[in-house]
């Protein structure tokens, strides 16, 4: 497998980063990117808003990368010094030239390494899909670190993912191509609109990226989730073929203290977090800073 430095020198490579910046400028507001060091690697982290303002860190999906946020960051910006993470190990700009990230164990810390690199106490956090996972599971380890967290459309947090969409998405993960990821997202979707940029980007990282192998959080007890300290709320996508988004809203509605639900009726998993984007601003709003108006 190609090295990241490798890679960058390749046409493909070329290309992804290409454009992995069209998205990144699509940010209504300034960004500073940042490369913390790590025995990881290198992880790259894209920051805007007010320095003086409380710090929310932002996990995409898997393959996203940090500038999946373009549509949310404005918002978030006009009350966060918000930080977006490209994943270790994945498609983006982070490096993994140290120790391999083998164990869940490996995933969190090298997720505690982030959150030293930027020197940060207390924060929110937001996760979307594989994101989320890694949220989930740092709260419950670090709960006295994290202030609020927002978990979208979650996967293997609550329940299971479907069986229709992981046999879809398998031949994906085996022979992944440009033109298998386009296909998988238009049949996620249902054809909804999807940035053609973001898009491109995706699809470049899926068929090129050398990805390490994912490592997964276990999903947690019951017993875990009712113990739960921090305030979250899980924002579902209503037309999610990852899971029933009803039937999952309510099996947590009711049953954890300190976690609530918002469906998102327009969105699928994959058009989170871009859209509808004042429905989804208008939901990280409620679930970050308890502001009804986003």
């Amino acid at each position: 497998m190609l090295s990241a430095t490798e890679f960058a020198a390749t046409s493909d490579g070329v290309a992804f980063y290409r454009a992995y910046d069209r998205v990144l400028d699509k940010w209504p507001v300034a960004v500073e990117s940042t490369d913390l060091e790590s025995e990881y690697g290198i992880t790259r982290v894209n920051t805007c808003g007010h320095p003086d303002s409380p710090s929310l860190i932002l996990l995409p999906g898997a393959g996203a990368t940090s500038t999946v946020w373009f549509a949310n960051a404005g918002a978030l910006a006009a009350r966060y010094l918000v930080h977006a993470v490209d994943l270790m190990g994945d498609a983006g700009r982070s490096r993994a030239v140290g120790t391999p990230v083998r164990t869940v164990d490996d995933l969190l810390s090298w997720f505690d390494s982030v959150i030293r690199g930027l020197g940060l106490d207390t924060y929110a956090l937001a996760g979307h899909s594989y994101g989320a996972m890694i949220a989930l599971a740092h709260t419950l380890r670090r709960p006295e670190r994290v202030s609020t967290l927002a978990l979208l459309d979650p996967n293997s947090c609550f329940t299971g993912m479907r069986a229709h969409y992981l046999a879809r998405a398998t031949p994906l993960l085996l022979r992944p191509t440009e033109d298998r990821q386009r296909g998988f997202l238009r049949w996620e979707t249902r054809g909804r609109a999807v940035d053609r940029d973001w898009l491109d980007l995706l699809a470049r990282g899926s068929a090129h990226f050398p990805s390490a192998k994912v490592v997964v959080p276990k999903r947690p007890r019951p017993s875990e989730l009712a113990a739960l300290q921090t305030d979250t709320t899980v924002i579902l996508a209503g037309g999610s073929r990852v899971h029933d988004s009803r039937r999952l809203a309510d099996s947590i509605n009711g049953t954890y203290p300190r976690i609530s639900v918002i469906t998102v009726n327009e969105a699928s998993h994959h058009t989170l977090p871009m859209s509808p984007r004042r429905e989804v601003d208008a939901a990280l709003g409620v679930a970050l800073i308890g502001l009804a108006d986003g």
